[in-house]
């Protein structure tokens, strides 16, 4: 089985984080999101994933290769300019079967494919969307289906006095080849402004799969952190780093350097050769990098910690997170959803403001 990662961009939404490092190569529990994505394919019986690149492609190249390494064969196709997520699947078409999975590279989930390419292929359908339910769908596209599951009407961000479900576009869809037939080639094309509704509208087989696995857009730094809490939590699945829903460190703690005195609270992932020191409170969930140290009576809660980040005598670091390499001095406090960048230095005895956003390399 095929699969289209569309990877998209810069990844601006995700600023501070994104300004050194690919969207897609951002840490989730330490290893790159795309990592999860690709492992998450894999155990599902999808081995011949395509990469829909616009943006920095050596990177990502550069760290996955060939695929072999995780088991599967990585075709890499690069846009000009941005097609859209339409126009990116048709700027692959050369590359795909009759039949083939799209993904939005912006999404955390643990839905059942399988079951999904099941759905398609008893409906008949030429295009199948993964349909999940949200709190507030008013930020979303929102899919109305009928009691038969078969798509009826799309509506994007609709106003809450428009909201007829709460059942939404999860960004993972089956597709037959033939519908890459209605993509005009080298132009910019969206599925969910031009495709979807122009295939409805001519009576196009499009089915709506509900499903209420986990599902998490993570192209945000709130969304981001929270994906780190739940899955550290037990609230999602990934294949890689299962043993990180423990209340006791992570197994890779075994590398690290840790006082006695030390209290770690989990769930709690902790990195290689990092170095945590004496009355540290550590309380999870955390996540935290290669190469951190942690200095004596520091306390760090809900963050998740890049690589070689340094955080100081009796500072403070509480839902937020902090970039590799970055310094957090004796006696600071970084919290209240802060995220700072890179090569940040937070100097002694400083207090950030609530949702601070730190670029890369700043003194404060």
């Amino acid at each position: 089985m095929k699969a289209v990662i569309l990877v998209g961009g810069e990844g601006t939404r995700l600023r501070p984080l994104t300004c050194n490092t690919v969207k897609a190569m951002v840490p989730v529990l330490n290893r790159p999101f795309l990592e999860h994505m690709i492992c998450y394919l894999r155990s599902h019986g999808v081995d011949d994933i395509i990469l829909a690149l616009c943006y920095l492609p050596e990177r990502i190249e550069g760290y996955f290769g060939d695929g072999r390494r995780l088991g599967v064969r990585l075709t890499y196709v690069m846009e000009e300019s941005p097609l859209g997520t339409a126009g990116a699947v048709k700027n692959a078409e050369s590359h795909l079967d009759n039949l083939f999975l799209v993904f939005n590279g912006d999404i955390f989930t643990d839905i059942d494919l399988r079951a999904m390419l099941s759905f398609h292929r008893e409906r008949k359908a030429k295009i199948t969307i993964a349909l999940t339910p949200v709190e507030d769908p008013t930020a979303y596209g929102v899919v109305e289906t009928n009691v038969d599951s078969k798509i009826e009407r799309f509506l994007e961000k609709p106003s809450r006095d428009e909201v007829t479900t709460n059942l939404i576009n999860a960004g993972i869809y089956v597709l037959d080849r033939e519908v890459l037939g209605s993509i005009p080639p080298n132009t910019p094309f969206m599925f969910e402004h031009h495709l979807f509704p122009t295939l409805l509208a001519k009576g196009t087989p499009m089915y709506g799969y509900s499903s209420d696995s986990y599902w998490i857009d993570i192209g945000t730094p709130e969304k981001y952190l929270q994906v780190h809490c739940d899955l550290l939590q037990g609230k999602g699945n990934t294949p890689l780093l299962s043993q990180a829903r423990k209340d006791e460190p992570d197994s890779q703690a075994l590398r690290a350097s840790i006082h006695p005195t030390a209290n770690i609270e989990g769930p709690v992932v902790i990195g290689n050769g990092c170095s945590i020191g004496s009355d540290v409170q550590i309380r999870g969930p955390v996540s935290m990098g290669e190469g951190c140290q942690i200095l004596d009576g520091a306390v760090v809660e809900r963050a998740v910690l890049w690589h070689n980040v340094h955080i100081g005598k009796r500072a403070v670091v509480r839902d937020c997170i902090i970039g590799s390499n970055s310094l957090i001095d004796d006696g600071s406090c970084v919290d209240h959803r802060s995220v700072l960048g890179d090569n940040v230095v937070i100097t002694k005895n400083s207090q950030l403001k609530p949702d601070s956003r730190i670029e890369p390399g700043t003194i404060v």
